[in-house]
């Protein structure tokens, strides 16, 4: 029997305790560890530590939530220069935490992960929010009704910003359900980073980090059918017939009534000629 990396493993265990319990920095560091295998996750959660100690050295006395959060502002952005990197927006670096606490450059998902580590360290509870095409922290426990973009440099967001938002990235028309401004549970983040991930590499053509990601989805979250289709596809690419064929048949068993159902019986079919004919 073949096991998972010893970093994937230590990825599942994390994410297996209660949502509550479970080390989002570190689960984003085992999930790097991918990448950089020397990777010391106690160095990097011991960085996080060492900023937020400095951070509490500068907040008043008085922390309310919104002075927490112009405090945290004008220290990662202002003093820090964190910044989102709209240079090179799809930089794989940029899905890495160790590699943003080191340039201090990110997308919205991470920037928002390095915005909450800090924020609950000197006492703010904050929470994912998963906007369809962006990504968002919030004040938990108290209803303030404010979203922060750490991205764009910590903006103070209501939900009617994050309405407009939904229409500038995908029209007017597009509808800001209740769910969107749901907090996002550990697992769901770290899924949404392997996801970001997996599309990166394969605009890239880097087939086999897009594989990769996808083995961590997997074993995340099994029930995440369509990557078997996905896994298959690029095993068709890469010309290994056996392992498409396998996962395709498994999307489609798992997935009977798919809407692309014609269309992978189709490829099944053509690999199923290409190796009659080898």
């Amino acid at each position: 029997m073949t096991y998972p990396p010893l970093h994937h493993r230590h990825l599942y265990q994390e994410l297996q305790q209660p949502a509550d319990q479970v080390n989002l920095a570190r689960a984003a560091l085992y999930l790097a560890q991918e990448e950089y295998p020397d990777l010391s996750v106690p160095f990097y959660l011991s960085q996080l530590d060492t900023l937020a100690r400095n951070l509490g050295r500068r907040l008043p006395s008085d922390r309310y939530p919104l002075r927490l959060i112009r405090g945290i502002n004008d220290y990662l952005f202002d003093h820090l220069g964190f910044a989102g990197n709209d240079g090179d927006y799809y930089d794989p670096r940029n899905s890495f935490l160790n590699e943003v606490l080191r340039r201090r450059l990110g997308i919205p998902l991470t920037l928002s992960l390095v915005y909450l580590e800090l924020a609950q360290r000197v006492g703010l509870a904050m929470a994912g929010v998963g906007l369809p095409g962006h990504f968002l922290i919030r004040p938990t426990g108290q209803d303030l009704g404010v979203f922060v973009d750490p991205f764009h440099q910590g903006e103070i967001l209501f939900e009617q910003d994050c309405q407009a938002l939904l229409h500038q990235l995908f029209g007017d028309k597009a509808p800001l359900d209740p769910r969107h401004l749901e907090p996002v549970r550990p697992i769901a983040w770290i899924l949404r980073m392997l996801s970001n991930l997996k599309m990166i590499y394969l605009n890239q053509h880097q087939r086999s980090k897009a594989l990769a990601a996808i083995d961590r989805i997997l074993l995340i979250q099994p029930t995440a059918v369509s990557e078997w289709r996905d896994r298959g596809l690029i095993y068709y690419q890469d010309g290994d017939l056996e392992s498409a064929r396998l996962n395709l048949e498994r999307y489609l068993y798992q997935y009977p009534e798919a809407s692309d159902g014609l269309e992978i019986r189709q490829v099944i079919t053509q690999i199923e000629q290409q190796r009659g004919e080898r």
